[in-house]
């Protein structure tokens, strides 16, 4: 690997960029780049996750909550929302 003539320790592809080529722009502090889903559409997400949906239930793998999974499901999620079942009043006098 060649040097650099500015620094003898530093590789070429650690040199200065050479004059004619753009430059690109520095990111600014706290500033992220979109990539991958979060770069697209949100019509184009629904439309890639709905081809997975497809295939996962075409394979065998994919899952379909029955009438009674479905209830549980709720009750459970209503239960933690309420800090756990309702304990019955006490009297305190």
């Amino acid at each position: 690997m060649s040097t650099s003539s500015l620094n003898p320790s530093l590789p070429v592809s650690l040199s200065p960029t050479p004059p004619g080529v753009p430059k690109r722009p520095a990111r600014r502090v706290g500033e992220k780049s979109r990539r991958g889903f979060a770069a697209m559409s949100p019509e184009q997400q629904r439309r890639i996750a709905s081809e997975g949906g497809r295939a996962s239930h075409e394979s065998g793998r994919g899952h379909r909550f029955s009438v009674e999974e479905a209830r549980a499901a709720g009750r459970k999620g209503g239960q933690i929302s309420r800090r756990g079942p309702k304990k019955p009043a006490s009297d305190a006098n």
